[in-house]
């Protein structure tokens, strides 16, 4: 896979391979000369088509994209309610083949679990207060380039949208396009880790994921070590963390501290023992997860039972095994033709025990 696609090179660099185009409501093709010609009261031209309402069951394109090149950024927003970023779905399809490589909730899909977030920013996702939701990592394509929302509700809607993207990068057949899949434990299962990323098979990069939590015992939940099984691993994994702040970067507890490569963009509770619902991330940039063979990314749900222990011995004498309410959607580069997706989590799944807007 390259490590450097067209125009991310210096700055100052003017690339005259590619060409800059951006799909909205406003240009639903992305074409030359082809945005803006809807018509408002003020006249043709004058802001005719920035928003729709996504009927119940519809799904929409918000981008087909023929040809080769790099989808950049894409912005949307939305009113903002718990069940609409659970309930509404981004699919994207890469180079015609039949199974998106990516499925997940819209809130999930933009760097965030449990469908409320107050503002942050890291190095994949930005999300301002009132939900301007960004991702910023490169979707590159050789064919074409599909994206399509579903609106899984039974009531409209309203979407805001903006796909960045260039045309003519020379993108190679084995390029690794995004994937990124959804999925919930509600609750998870007693003694059995809670996969991320079921094993994928073939060769890619696991990025990281976006992890949400609800406890549903009292105690401290995160205990859980993070295991990424690599090229052949059975039983034992090759990487293995010692615990789940200590793999989102934090220690003692998770502190809502959205930093750009780790770390939490929102807890429910202020108190030492995290009772409340918890988004956290951790994105493997600088230090790469790279597979040749095969994959598979775990987290256990252990926690700490009695009293606060004061040795080591103390410590590993209290870890009790745990249930509870985990999500995560995780990202990844893989070459396509690529196997599917496991099923996502239906509607129903997505949308329990949400909290109420922030």
């Amino acid at each position: 896979m390259p490590t450097r696609l067209s125009g991310q090179g210096p700055l100052y660099e003017i690339d005259g391979q590619i060409e800059s185009r951006a799909i909205s409501f406003e240009n639903p093709s992305g074409g030359r000369g082809q945005g803006g010609t809807a018509a408002s009261g003020l006249g043709v031209g004058r802001k005719g088509d920035p928003a729709r309402e996504v009927a119940p069951g519809a799904t929409i394109d918000l981008a087909d994209i023929v040809g080769s090149g790099v989808i950049r950024h894409i912005w949307a927003t939305t009113i903002a309610r718990p069940k609409v970023l659970r309930g509404v779905v981004v699919r994207a399809y890469w180079d015609d083949q039949a199974h998106p490589s990516i499925e997940a909730p819209l809130g999930d899909f933009f760097g965030f679990a449990h469908g409320v977030t107050p503002p942050f920013e890291t190095e994949v996702h930005s999300v301002g207060e009132r939900y301007g939701m960004n991702l910023w990592l490169p979707m590159p394509f050789r064919r074409r380039a599909r994206l399509t929302l579903t609106n899984e509700l039974s009531t409209p809607v309203t979407l805001f949208y903006q796909v960045d993207y260039t045309l003519g990068d020379d993108v190679a057949e084995d390029v690794g396009r995004l994937h990124v899949l959804f999925r919930r434990g509600n609750p998870t299962v007693l003694g059995e880790d809670f996969e991320l990323l079921p094993k994928r098979q073939g060769r890619g990069r696991y990025l990281g994921a976006v992890i949400g939590v609800r406890p549903l015992q009292d105690g401290w939940w995160g205990e859980g070590e993070a295991k990424i099984y690599l090229d052949g691993d059975s039983e034992f994994a090759t990487i293995v963390g010692t615990g789940a702040e200590d793999y989102v970067g934090l220690s003692f507890g998770i502190q809502q501290t959205p930093f750009r490569l780790h770390g939490a963009s929102w807890r429910e509770s202020d108190d030492r023992l995290c009772t409340g619902r918890v988004s956290m991330y951790r994105w493997h940039i600088p230090d790469p997860i790279v597979w040749k063979t095969d994959i598979r990314v775990t987290i256990q749900q252990i926690g700490l039972g009695g009293g606060t222990p004061t040795t080591i011995e103390d410590y590993k004498m209290q870890l009790v095994e745990r249930q509870d309410d985990w999500s995560a959607a995780s990202f990844w580069y893989e070459p396509t033709p690529s196997a599917p997706l496991p099923a996502m989590p239906d509607l129903a799944a997505r949308i329990a025990d949400l909290p109420k807007s922030l």
